[in-house]
């Protein structure tokens, strides 16, 4: 248990940003600005004993849309552009 809560302390500094998920865990996040308007959101969800499940990074536009996401964990996808009908 105090395992636990040192890694929930220590996301919660290193993403600033989190959201409870349904089955305990959480998302955790934090933006990088780009020159041109663009913004990488890098994630991180783990499981209720903080236990990394999945971390990617989201691309988005200057208009705010989301228009790639990278999985670098459990597996590295490589960017997947989103088509039209994906960005909702």
């Amino acid at each position: 248990m105090i395992v636990m809560q040192k890694k929930r302390k220590q996301n919660e500094k290193e993403f600033g940003a989190w959201e409870e998920l349904h089955h305990g865990g959480r998302r955790y996040w934090y933006d990088v600005k780009g020159r041109h308007g663009w913004i990488a959101r890098y994630v991180k969800e783990t499981n209720r004993d903080e236990e990394t499940l999945r971390f990617y990074q989201e691309i988005y536009n200057a208009q705010g849309e989301l228009v790639e996401i990278h999985q670098k964990y459990p597996t590295d996808t490589g960017h997947q552009k989103l088509g039209e009908g994906e960005k909702s």
